[in-house]
């Protein structure tokens, strides 16, 4: 007999987005008030930007970046030595059957963004957004 599901595809959804958010909280948190013992951790604002979770909430991936932005690769790295903590941590906070399995990576998204931004004020592109501005 299959198992029904008690949740729609919505809610679902919107679980995941839930508990990424806590976790994101729980572990901003942990990194603010330095309960990591680690030097480098221990020296760096973190912001933990994202926590993207798998659909079964067994998995989650969390996006960190410096405030400073240096010493991106040896923080991500400080990190994953931490994990064991950092995982127990949330799993004490976070009232789940199963506590998520963490991964750290760098947020590139801000990158990204400035890539973006950098195009758009390119000549070439400011002179095309204007004639399209011009024919409305």
């Amino acid at each position: 007999m299959a198992r029904k599901d008690p949740f729609t595809a919505e809610q679902q959804s919107v679980r995941v987005l839930k508990v990424g958010e806590r976790v994101r909280h729980i572990l901003s948190e942990l990194l603010a008030r330095q309960e990591v013992h680690d030097d480098v951790v221990s020296a760096a604002n973190i912001a933990v930007t994202e926590v993207r979770m798998t659909p079964d909430l067994r998995n989650a991936t969390a996006y960190v970046k410096p405030l400073l932005g240096a010493g991106e690769d040896d923080i991500v790295h400080a990190l994953r030595q931490n994990t064991a903590f950092l995982q127990r941590e949330v799993a004490k906070r976070l009232d789940l059957k199963f506590a998520p399995k963490l991964k750290f990576r760098k947020d590139e998204s801000f990158a990204e963004a400035d890539r973006i931004e950098e195009l758009l004020r390119d000549p070439k592109v400011a002179r095309d957004l204007e004639d399209d501005d011009a024919q409305e």
